[in-house]
């Protein structure tokens, strides 16, 4: 429907209301009810209460029904009924509004009845004098509730008239326009000093001074504009202090990260400065005033209107300020996480502006981190990376050479990724320097390509973190893979824990023996006295003696005779040991402190070796067929007694040190080593990167410490059970002594003395009665010294035995069963 329908069908409304009226329907009534009409139908303003149509209809058939018409109720019901079903889902609330306008409207003149002769549809043009209910936009006296405002237009242009005054007297109170406000705002946004706009560096903002008479309202609204101009300064002031100066000096100051940083804000101040430059464009056309020439164009540039443009500039503007101040002093990945915090905000502009930011920022990070894990090559000349290196040699390159920076790790990368980060880019350089290995670059080509990537720069940013985590996960599982290939099958690493386990752990039996054999004569001898080439010599012969033979060379040559350092009473015993060269890579495993540790354990080992090889010398000096065969058996009952009780007690003595020798060794080598060793072996194989083989060898040598006595929590028993290995060994000694002697009284009894004594009045000289008078004086000096040694070992015992079920490792409380399993020693210290 066009224009001229519609008023072709306004007009005809109008004539049929003022003949339902009674009037003419023509001439000036006609025209004033006629023009009215236009202004009502295409005014503007929103009446003042809510669009219900329901209430609105109802509010209309009450008021049919009390004004007595119920029959006019009841059509109106019906009416709006069929039209409600044809015109849904369009609503008829403001046909139903007008048309209760209307009436209203009629209710209210008629009521006035001021002007009789005209039609209450259509008031006259002089009708403010007349009519002030309408004029004033009030309810008329008497009319019904519905919801109706009444507005006229304001005939004499009062409104007008009044906005002129008040342009008038702000001119009056103002000595600046306001487009020279705006252009002065426009250069303090742009951090320049304007004609009557200054920055103040005492208060930090651009501020009018207090001579210039401006309102109140302006001046606080230039300020508030003016806000923009501080935070452009503080973040162009940022930018110059690291860009400005000459690259390579700005580079070392603050980095690489920083300097995306620098390069992205600049990137938003850009868009910024093609803003204010439209800006300035709209500023030269003039701003219009009321009552001016409406031809003025629209692109005009007030205050407000300014206020308006630079909302969301101004928004952004405080973000990279607050940035700015968050990262002044931070560089690398301690600066990407700062920028980083400020991101986690519900606003879609905030998300959008930050992720644009954080990709710029954060490339050269990703950029580390991709070629850390899939090159090895730590790319950080400026101390930025949260992974650090260090120079060490080739044995502490796992362990030392690589740390991580824990203030350098942004709050986006968790310290699960970063450990694995870590890992990854140690097995590529530890396959490199220690492994001469080139195949992990095919292992991280696999990996890229599986999670469709590429090993080039680029292909990861910010935002990406899922993706960079299958990365990392991908290239780590393949490298690591591959790095246990070389470690297993290369260098044969099991190999060696088993010849260390053989070797330095006394596990080959016929080899110890063998060793303590052709060494025992050598290293009864003092310390300072050994030669250690002789010692490797007789080495070579143990080796060549036992089955060790047979193993691979290149395992036997690393077995070396080590001399500890010794002092003046030391014997060869105290300073022997051996020593196995853990060569690279394996000395990663078998550092100079691991080495320490096995060489404590052997030494622990060797003398209980040591121990129990002096207790088989004692058995085979009193074999049973040496003493049925000794005079002294076959002599008379006296001496024979007293022969039999000495060899009696020397007996048992033995019997109870070798009970206890023979179970503490089989606790040792089989509840301690062998146990631990088959743990040991079954993580080695389940170890799926160096640090799990690293974290299981660690474990299984806690294990043999803790368990042989030898950690910090057993020292006091392990001060006990020296002292017992100190009591048997002199027990030997005092055995050898004793039986040399006896020997001697045999052999001179048959007159073969074995050498020749100074002494007057020997032996030789008084005949027999001498040598059973010299032998009963020997035994009577041994069985003193075997109640003083039993009385020795029995208190040394009792106080072992005591403290071990003090102990927390369980496998001691087993080793107290096998010591004492008929509770004989228990009972013996309770009686005492």
């Amino acid at each position: 429907m066009d224009d001229h329908q519609t008023q072709d069908l306004v007009k005809e409304l109008v004539h049929r209301l003022l003949s339902a009226a009674g009037g003419s329907g023509g001439g000036r009534d006609a025209g004033g009810a006629l023009r009215f009409a236009h202004r009502l139908l295409s005014s503007r303003l929103a009446p003042a209460v809510l669009p219900d149509e329901h209430a609105l209809a109802e509010s209309i058939k009450r008021r049919l029904a009390a004004s007595g018409r119920p029959d006019d109720a009841l059509a109106f019901a019906d009416l709006h009924s069929k039209l409600s079903a044809r015109s849904r889902p369009a609503s008829l609330w403001p046909l139903l509004y007008l048309l209760d306008s209307l009436s209203s409207h009629r209710r209210a003149a008629a009521a006035a009845s001021c002007l009789p002769n005209l039609p209450t549809a259509a008031p006259p043009r002089n009708a403010t004098s007349a009519a002030p209910a309408g004029a004033g936009g009030k309810r008329a006296h008497g009319a019904a509730p519905g919801g109706v405002v009444l507005v006229s237009k304001d005939p004499d242009n009062i409104r007008e008239i009044a906005l002129r005054e008040y342009t008038e007297l702000v001119l009056d109170e103002t000595e600046v326009s306001e487009a020279a406000l705006v252009r002065d705002v426009l250069y303090a946004c742009q951090g320049i000093d304007g004609r009557y706009v200054r920055y103040d560096k005492a208060g930090d903002a651009y501020d009018l001074p207090d001579g210039i008479r401006v309102p109140r309202s302006t001046r606080t609204l230039v300020r508030k504009l003016c806000e923009l101009g501080r935070l452009f300064r503080k973040v162009r002031g940022f930018i110059s202090d690291n860009i400005s100066r000459s690259p390579s000096d700005a580079a070392t100051e603050v980095g690489t990260v920083a300097q995306a940083f620098c390069s992205a804000l600049q990137e938003e101040l850009s868009d910024y400065y093609k803003l204010l430059a439209v800006l300035e464009s709209y500023s030269l056309n003039p701003i219009p005033t009321p009552g001016s020439d409406s031809g003025v164009s629209g692109n005009y540039l007030s205050l407000r209107r300014l206020a308006v443009w630079l909302a969301e500039p101004a928004v952004r503007m405080h973000l990279m300020a607050v940035l700015v101040d968050g990262c002044r002093g931070l560089r690398g990945g301690a600066m990407a996480g700062a920028i980083h915090g400020h991101a986690q905000h519900g606003d879609p502009m905030f998300q959008e502006f930050m992720g644009r930011l954080l990709r710029r920022v954060c490339s050269p990070l990703f950029e580390m981190v991709r070629s850390w894990v899939l090159e090895g090559e730590l790319e950080d000349v400026f101390a930025e990376f949260f992974i650090v290196g260090q120079p060490v040699k080739a044995e502490s390159l796992w362990r030392e050479g690589y740390l991580i920076q824990s203030d350098m790790l942004p709050a986006f990368i968790s310290p699960v990724l970063a450990q694995r980060i870590l890992r990854t880019g140690k097995s590529i350089n530890f396959l490199r320097v220690c492994c001469d290995d080139s195949g992990w670059a095919d292992a991280a080509a696999e990996a890229a390509a599986y999670v469709g990537t590429t090993t080039s720069r680029g292909g990861l940013g910010y935002g990406e973190t899922d993706a960079l985590e299958a990365l990392v996960v991908e290239a780590a599982k393949r490298i690591d893979r591959h790095l246990m290939d070389v470690i297993h099958k290369r260098y044969r690493f099991k190999d060696h824990c088993l010849a260390i386990k053989r070797y330095l752990l006394l596990g080959q039996g016929d080899f110890v023996q063998y060793l303590m054999d052709v060494v025992g004569p050598e290293l009864s001898e003092p310390a300072n006295r050994i030669s250690s080439f002789q010692l490797a010599g007789l080495l070579e012969t143990a080796i060549r003696a036992s089955n060790a033979q047979y193993d691979d060379r290149d395992i036997l040559d690393r077995i070396k005779v080590k001399m500890m350092d010794h002092g003046d009473g030391d014997r060869g015993w105290d300073v022997f040991s051996l020593e196995y060269d853990a060569r690279v890579p394996l000395d990663t495993v078998f550092t100079a402190s691991v080495m320490k540790m096995y060489l404590k354990v052997f030494n622990f080992l060797w003398k209980l070796k040591r121990v129990d090889h002096s207790l088989t010398g004692v058995w085979k000096t009193m074999k049973p067929n040496c003493i049925v065969s000794s005079p002294f058996y076959k002599e008379g009952t006296s001496i024979r007694a007293q022969f039999v009780s000495v060899l009696r007690k020397c007996q048992v003595l033995f019997n109870e040190m070798n009970h206890v020798v023979t179970n503490f060794q089989y606790y040792i080598m089989f509840e301690v080593l062998e146990v631990s060793w088959a743990r040991f072996s079954d993580e080695m194989d389940a170890a799926k990167d160096l640090d799990d083989l690293l974290l299981a060898h660690d474990k299984y040598l806690n294990s043999i410490l803790e368990k042989a006595l030898l950690g910090e929590r057993s020292q006091g028993l392990l001060r006990n059970l020296f002292e017992l290995f100190d009591i048997i060994l002199q027990f030997r000694s005092h055995a050898d002594r004793w039986f040399e002697r006896i020997f001697e009284l045999q052999l001179r009894g048959k007159g073969k003395p074995k050498s020749k004594s100074k002494e007057s009045g020997s032996w030789l000289d008084g005949g027999r009665k001498a040598m059973i008078q010299l032998a009963g004086e020997l035994f009577r000096k041994m069985g003193e010294d075997l109640d003083s040694i039993a009385k020795d070992y029995t208190a040394s015992l009792d106080a072992f035995i005591t403290q071990l079920p003090m102990q927390q490792h369980v496998d001691l409380k087993f080793l107290l069963f096998r010591l004492d399993f008929t509770e004989y020693y228990s009972r013996l210290s309770s009686s005492k």
